[in-house]
């Protein structure tokens, strides 16, 4: 059994608004010396393979399929044993 942690973030080109607020809010809130700020979210897969390249492939297919949005977001997999 192996564990995928996946981070999935917007693409550098995409405008993230989620973001720009969280950045005017932490201004607000005195931390002017955070520059930029990027929302993107964690998901964490248990997959049962055979071995670590096979979760690794498992997961690439769910990203691309319905995880991540590949035209607007990046991903990231991590995979370890659990």
């Amino acid at each position: 059994m192996y564990k995928a942690t996946v981070n999935v973030t917007l693409r550098k080109s995409i405008l993230d608004p989620q973001g720009k607020a969280a950045h005017n809010a932490l201004k607000n809130l005195g931390l002017n010396e955070i520059d930029q700020v990027r929302i993107g979210k964690l998901i964490e897969l248990d997959i049962d393979a055979e071995n670590k390249e096979e979760a690794h492939k498992v997961a690439e297919t769910a990203c691309s399929k319905l995880l991540a949005n590949e035209v607007m977001e990046d991903f990231e997999i991590e995979i370890h044993e659990n």
